[in-house]
C-alpha cells in the first residue's frame, strides 16, 4: 500500500507539503485531541508559512492499493496546535476531527 501526506492550506488550497514529491519523514498517531502529525523537517520557509496559517490548514492522507481505488482521510485541523520544536527539529499538527471517502465514489449533484 502507498500512502500520501498532504498539508494544505484550507482556504486557497495551496500544498504546503507532499510527500509524494518531498522526500518527507512524518508520524501519525491517535491522541486524545484527534490525530497528531509529527514531521521531522527544518526549520524553513515552508514551515514558517505553515505556522502563519495555522488556524486554516488540511491534513490529507491518500491510501493506494493496487485493484483498489484510491480511499482519501481528510483531517480537519481547526483551531487545534500546530507548533514547530526547533531543538528537536519537528513540527506537530494536531487534527480534531477527520472524514474517509473514496473520491473517485464522490459526485455533488
Amino acid at each position: 500500500m502507498k500512502e500520501t501526506f498532504l498539508v494544505k492550506h484550507a482556504v486557497g488550497g495551496r500544498t504546503f507539503i507532499d510527500s509524494s514529491k518531498q522526500d518527507v519523514v512524518y508520524h501519525v498517531e491517535k491522541v486524545e485531541a484527534g490525530w497528531m502529525f509529527s514531521l521531522n523537517v527544518p526549520f524553513d520557509a515552508v514551515v514558517e508559512d505553515i505556522l502563519n496559517w495555522k488556524d486554516e490548514l488540511n491534513v490529507f492522507l491518500f491510501h493506494e492499493s493496487e485493484g483498489e481505488p484510491t480511499k482519501k482521510t481528510w483531517f480537519y485541523v481547526k483551531d487545534n496546535p500546530v507548533k514547530y520544536d526547533h531543538e528537536n527539529h519537528c513540527l506537530t499538527i494536531v487534527a480534531e476531527a477527520h472524514i474517509e471517502y473514496v473520491p473517485e465514489r464522490f459526485r455533488a449533484s
